[in-house]
């Protein structure tokens, strides 16, 4: 990959606004917020439950639009994509795990990995194939021919993981994708993604409350209340990432003012 490529954004907001109207109430879900994503690496969304982290993502998925600001996605303003174009740019550059699994009850668990990939032009048997290399490099090829409702949560966190990833997607974004996983399990899940980012080239978006996620982040980006408070810079950008221990010593950055809540949001 050169140098140009990596430096232009696949994925940016712009002072983005998500304002959600319910029961005669307007709440604020993202206020203001800015970032540029770039191949090559993964960014940490940081933040207890009901920060924005998820909105965020959604966002940046096309999922949702902007209230307010401005998404842009592969080069293009998510205003300018018809329905039908986004749905095929889901399909082959991006990647998901939500945080509610959403895997297909009356399809396999090799099923639910191989739809991802009737996109991709691959025959039945190469996607099947990819599907079950994907299910044992995650430790549940035994559970190949079983469907979701057989499955535990953490078993269906590691589905969901390998449908996100199953047609080598660009952007891949993550919604807690430790949360329902043990400790050595979880450890095994952030270094796939971080591996993705570094060794494949692939844009990596994770929002997570899981600190453990912060030793593999180029970025963290702290999220409160719909808010940037404060943006780091992670390990792995200098290369110091480390499976065991973090960065000692360092003091806490301070809030950056041009970051946090602005005016007429709260």
């Amino acid at each position: 990959m050169n140098d140009e490529a990596s430096s232009i954004p696949l994925v940016s907001a712009d002072h983005v606004v998500k304002i959600f109207n319910g029961g005669g109430q307007r709440s604020a879900a993202v206020r203001g917020v800015s970032l540029e994503a770039r191949r090559g690496e993964l960014i940490l969304l940081l933040g207890p439950s009901g920060s924005g982290k998820t909105t965020l993502l959604t966002l940046m998925a096309g999922l949702c639009r902007p209230s307010e600001g401005k998404i842009t996605l592969f080069g293009r303003s998510l205003a300018d994509y018809a329905r039908a174009e986004l749905q095929r740019l889901r399909a082959r550059k991006m990647g998901f795990v939500f945080q509610t699994f959403l895997l297909l009850d009356s399809l396999t668990v090799r099923e639910n990995v191989e739809i991802v990939l009737r996109f991709s032009g691959s025959s039945k048997t190469g996607r099947s194939e990819r599907a079950f290399g994907l299910l044992r490099d995650l430790g549940i090829a035994s559970l190949a021919g079983k469907f979701p409702a057989t499955l535990s949560q953490g078993q269906k966190q590691r589905v969901a993981i390998a449908r996100a990833v199953a047609n080598d997607a660009e952007l891949i974004l993550a919604d807690e994708p430790t949360g329902s996983l043990e400790t050595n399990q979880g450890i095994a899940i952030i270094r796939l993604l971080h591996a993705l980012a570094k060794d494949r080239g692939k844009c990596v978006i994770v929002a997570s409350h899981d600190l453990r996620l912060a030793e593999y982040a180029d970025r963290i980006l702290r999220l409160e209340d719909g808010c940037v408070v404060r943006e780091e810079e992670g390990p792995s950008i200098s290369g110091t990432c480390s499976p065991a221990k973090g960065r000692s010593g360092d003091a806490p950055a301070p809030p950056d003012p041009a970051r946090s809540c602005g005016a007429g949001y709260g």
